[in-house]
C-alpha cells in the first residue's frame, strides 16, 4: 500500500476536528433540499431500483424521513437512498434523530440503528437481493435506555480499512462517542479525503479515524462479483442513507466539496482551518 501524503499524516497526528462549522463558500451542497427527493434514488432489498416500497423514504415537515407504517413486517428489506452523483473528497454533515418504535420483524441489533454510507457503489450496480452497498458505513446508533451505544461507528459491508496502521478486517468497530438517547437531534460529520483518510465527528469531537479504505472482506450478500474487486482502494463513491427497520429522520444532509483541494496540500489545509474556525 502506498504511504499517506504528508499533510494527511499530519491530520492523523493532530486530530483536527471540524465541529459544527459553517462557511459561505460555494462549495457547500445541500444534498437534501427540504422539499423533495428528486436528487435521490432508492434501492431496497428484493425490489428493483427506484421502487420505494411502502413509501419508506419520504419528505415530511421539511425532513427526509424513513417510515414503516405501510409494512406488515420488515422481512430483511434493507433500504438505501442514494444521492445522484459520486464524490471523492468532502465533509458530509447530517443531523438525525430516531423516533417511534422499530417495525415488526426488525432484528434486535437494528433498534435505533441507521447509517450514512460513504464511498458506496453505484445503486444501479447492486443486485436485486443485495442487502447493503459495498461501502463504508458511518453507523448511526441511538441509545436504548439501558446500554452504552456509541454513534458514528464504522461498519464495513464488502470493505476493509487501515486502523492504527494495521488492516482492519472485522465488520464493525465502535467510536468513542457518548450515547445519545431518546429523540434528540444529533449532529454528525464525516471528513473523507479520497482513498487516504476518513474521520467521523460527532457534535464537534473526532470520535474515529481510519485510512486507506478498500474493497475486501464479507458482510454483503447477493452482490455482483464484478463489483467486488478485493484490494482496490476506494477513492470515490456514492453517499446513501439507510433504512434498517427503525424510523429515523434527517433534517440536514449537506456536503462541502473538498475535491478541488485534495492534491493541493496548502490550499486543503487552509480550507480545513476555515471550516474549523468559521461559525
Amino acid at each position: 500500500m502506498r504511504q499517506l501524503p504528508l499533510f494527511i499524516s499530519f491530520l492523523l497526528i493532530t486530530g483536527l476536528s471540524l465541529g459544527q462549522s459553517k462557511t459561505k463558500s460555494d462549495n457547500w451542497i445541500q444534498l437534501f433540499n427540504g422539499k423533495d427527493l428528486n436528487d435521490w434514488s432508492v434501492k431496497i432489498t428484493g425490489h428493483p431500483l427506484n421502487d420505494n416500497y411502502g413509501n419508506t423514504f419520504r419528505v415530511e415537515d421539511g425532513k427526509l424521513t424513513v417510515r414503516y407504517d405501510q409494512y406488515k413486517a420488515f422481512d430483511e428489506q434493507y433500504g438505501h437512498i442514494f444521492y445522484k452523483k459520486p464524490f471523492s473528497a468532502y465533509l458530509l454533515v447530517v443531523e438525525y434523530r430516531f423516533v417511534g418504535d422499530q417495525v415488526k420483524g426488525g432484528p434486535g441489533w437494528a433498534i435505533r440503528n441507521s447509517g450514512a454510507m460513504l464511498h458506496g457503489q453505484a445503486p444501479e450496480t447492486m443486485g436485486l437481493k443485495q442487502d447493503f452497498p459495498i461501502s463504508l458505513e458511518m453507523q448511526l446508533l441511538g441509545g436504548d435506555g439501558q446500554h452504552e451505544r456509541h454513534t458514528a461507528n464504522l461498519c464495513t459491508p464488502g470493505t476493509n480499512v487501515v486502523l492504527n496502521n494495521k488492516l482492519f478486517t472485522d465488520h464493525c468497530i465502535d467510536s468513542n462517542s457518548k450515547t445519545y438517547a431518546g429523540d434528540q437531534w444529533v449532529h454528525a460529520e464525516a471528513l473523507v479525503l479520497g482513498d487516504s483518510l476518513v474521520k467521523h465527528i460527532v457534535e464537534g469531537d473526532t470520535v474515529l479515524t481510519y485510512a486507506k479504505p478498500q474493497i475486501g472482506g464479507g458482510n454483503v450478500i447477493h452482490n455482483d462479483p464484478a463489483q467486488k474487486q478485493d484490494g482496490r482502494l476506494l477513492g470515490a463513491g456514492y453517499i446513501s442513507l439507510q433504512s434498517e427497520s427503525h424510523p429515523v429522520e434527517f433534517r440536514k444532509v449537506a456536503l462541502f466539496d473538498l475535491s478541488p483541494y485534495l492534491h493541493k496540500p496548502k490550499q486543503l489545509a487552509a480550507v480545513l482551518r476555515q471550516l474549523q474556525t468559521r461559525k
